[in-house]
């Protein structure tokens, strides 16, 4: 049989579990023909190339990124990075900055909670030194914002405005009056609202983000939705669509609409179904109802079961388990699948319990797929549930080594104690249950992607540690490896929770995430054996060769 490639003499790891190994394969029209060793080529005719015992591996799975959240952010200007040691060093940077660049509309800062010390900013503080042009500022993890009055009075916010889900999303107040201060979704709808984008600075981001993912191998993503930017988020995805259309969008993008406000639950639903029918090319689909269950630990947002140690908060859920299972309810109907941001122990389990009521009720006929993604804290009770109820757990693993640089340790003992600290990002314990279990890259924003890198995410499940051998930014390098050590990853699994697992979670297994006969051949060539290298530094690896659907990207 004639074929348009023929790779012999590789080491191969198919992500297959019924044919693991291979040493050649043979690709003919965009697909796997053969996959096997070298004693089955004799049926075929075409380029032959030997790799003199070169590592192949499929093309690599994101599960959860934020391609068009990172538009917003690329072209939004977050300002100056606050350094500084107590509120009054902020604040008397911020008055120096305005005074020193006077006229503007608005001004933008960066600044870490951490900084205050404990103190907060409150609206009066910044009135006092900004009373006529607006002033924001964006809470390091961009999960929550200090605005000025300017800010407040655009967006019609008084004391009266009610909090969308207490403890989660909600108005800072004092006495009874909004700080300035919000958190979550209260607070995403300013970051964007003087945004002003064109459909070519969309592209010219789009196609920065093309080049690097095909330049590590990925080939597939799931788009974890803009929070709050639904008019840009549409945007976007009409020029990914354009793009498909014109060839250049070699990157499939698993797309969805994400959801913040708990009372449009209905109308976001319709969206998908929307969304699906108007953005459905080869490389482009929308299938997802996506959901902020929760928000993150560090602004103790994060759904808990065991309160918070400093503050004895427990964070606050989007959902109940019965709203859930209604959203669920109504996704089975439409043929549409879930995904969940669930940070605190409490968010999975509400998604988990949610997910049992609707297959109670719903038997053999629930088709939905669900996914909990970030998992950082979990309660034993629930750790089985995911492989029982046939829920995707997705991890974020270049997170696992505390990610928050320095001593991550002390930091989240102080939030959640020791012993609980210590069964952070449980990803072995998950997947020796039978979870499905993904990786992903989360993040928000371009920049040089440098932790976009899925080579990243793979050193850092496997050793939980940042150090210097490791390619990622300084400020995120860490003085020890994160507990717990038996919660390390092995290679294989890495590279499984980043190929097959993945497609499952994007429900695109029949074509994707495996070197098989049938699939599409997307398929990634290293100089260096993956199985066997080093884990420290492991971030530093690349394929020399890339290959989507059986051409060569170059």
């Amino acid at each position: 049989m004639k074929v348009d490639k023929i790779i012999k003499n590789a080491k191969i790891f198919t992500a297959d579990k019924t044919n693991p190994e291979a040493t050649a394969l043979a690709v003919k029209d965009g697909k796997f023909i053969y996959v096997g060793d070298e004693a089955g080529l004799s049926e075929y005719e075409g380029e032959v190339t030997d790799l003199g015992g070169k590592f192949i591996m499929p093309g690599i799975i994101d599960s959860h990124v934020h391609v068009t959240t990172s538009i917003g952010f690329a072209y939004m200007d977050p300002g100056e990075y606050i350094v500084c040691s107590s509120k009054k060093e902020a604040l008397d940077f911020m008055s120096e900055n305005i005074k020193n660049n006077p006229g503007q509309k608005r001004y933008r800062f960066i600044l870490e909670r951490k900084y205050l010390n404990g103190d907060d900013i409150v609206k009066e503080d910044l009135d006092a030194f900004c009373p006529d042009a607006e002033l924001l500022i964006l809470e390091g993890e961009g999960h929550s914002v200090w605005v000025n009055s300017k800010i407040l009075d655009r967006h019609g916010i008084t004391d009266e405005t009610p909090d969308r889900v207490p403890e989660l999303s909600y108005y800072v107040r004092k006495d009874g009056h909004v700080t300035g201060n919000a958190f979550e979704s209260s607070a995403w709808h300013m970051l964007f609202d003087d945004l002003n984008v064109t459909d070519e600075q969309i592209d010219a981001e789009l196609m920065r983000w093309i080049d690097y993912s095909v330049k590590t191998g990925v080939s597939a993503v799931f788009d974890a939705g803009f929070p709050e930017g639904d008019a840009l988020h549409e945007r976007i995805y009409e020029r990914l669509y354009e793009l498909d259309k014109q060839g250049k969008l070699p990157v499939y993008i698993d797309g969805s609409i994400a959801l913040t406000n708990p009372k449009k639950m209905k109308e976001v639903v319709e969206e998908v179904k929307r969304f699906r029918e108007k953005f459905d090319s080869e490389h482009l689909n929308v299938h997802t109802f996506k959901v902020f269950m929760d928000g993150t630990l560090r602004i103790e947002t994060a759904a808990q079961v065991t309160p918070y140690v400093d503050t004895n908060k427990r964070g606050g859920t989007t959902f109940t388990k019965e709203e859930v299972a209604e959203v669920m309810k109504l996704l089975n109907e439409a043929g549409l699948d879930f995904h969940a941001h669930t940070v605190g122990e409490r968010a999975s389990r509400t998604v988990l319990d949610g997910v049992e009521l609707a297959r109670k009720e719903l038997g053999d006929n629930f088709h939905v797929k669900v996914t909990c993604a970030h998992l950082e804290i979990q309660d034993d009770a629930d750790m089985d549930r995911f492989a029982k109820l046939g829920v995707t757990a997705n991890y974020t693993p270049w997170w696992h080594s505390g990610c928050t640089g320095g001593k991550p340790w002390d930091i989240w003992c102080s939030l959640l104690g020791e012993e609980r600290a210590n069964k952070m990002y449980r990803c072995k314990t998950m997947w020796n249950t039978g979870a499905n279990v993904t990786f992903s890259s989360d993040n928000i924003l371009y920049g040089d992607f440098s932790t976009w890198n899925p080579f990243l995410g793979m050193e850092i499940g496997m050793t939980r540690y940042i150090n210097e051998k490791t390619k990622a930014p300084e400020m995120t390098r860490v003085v020890a490896e994160f507990p717990s050590p038996c919660e390390k990853m092995n290679i294989d699994e890495m590279m499984l929770g980043y190929t097959i697992n993945g497609a499952k979670q994007l429900g695109i297994e029949a074509s994707k995430g495996s070197i098989e006969v049938g699939k599409d051949a997307d398929f990634l060539v290293f100089d260096n054996d993956l199985l066997t290298a080093e884990h420290s530094g492991f971030s530093n690896n690349n394929p020399s060769e890339v290959y989507f659907g059986g051409k060569r990207m170059d």
